[in-house]
């Protein structure tokens, strides 16, 4: 999965889908975009079929200019797992206490 940002508010995920495919078999894109407004976030992802594929994907869009703003392209990484929540309301300290 190759997670490409800097995409124009006009970018759609046809389009992207459309950039990517130049260099092979492109299973997914997709601009992830404003639950609220609709409006793009500015980034998204593609999947390619093979590994292969997506080497070559961000070999050739990485620094490109795609709807005249310029993309870059990189391997995706998983998400953190969140962290714990600290607890702010001072009942820890209470609870040690008492």
């Amino acid at each position: 999965m190759i997670l490409v940002s800097g995409l124009s508010k006009r970018t759609t995920s046809e389009g992207l889908r459309e950039a990517f495919s130049k260099f092979g078999e492109v299973v997914q894109a997709r601009v992830v975009t404003d639950r609220v407004s609709g409006y793009s976030k500015g980034f998204g992802f593609v999947k390619y079929a093979t590994l292969e594929d997506a080497a070559e994907g961000i070999k050739g869009m990485d620094g490109q200019f795609l709807d005249g703003w310029v993309i870059f392209a990189e391997y995706a990484r998983p998400r953190q797992p969140p962290s714990e929540p600290q607890n702010n309301t001072g009942m820890g300290l209470w609870k040690q206490r008492y």
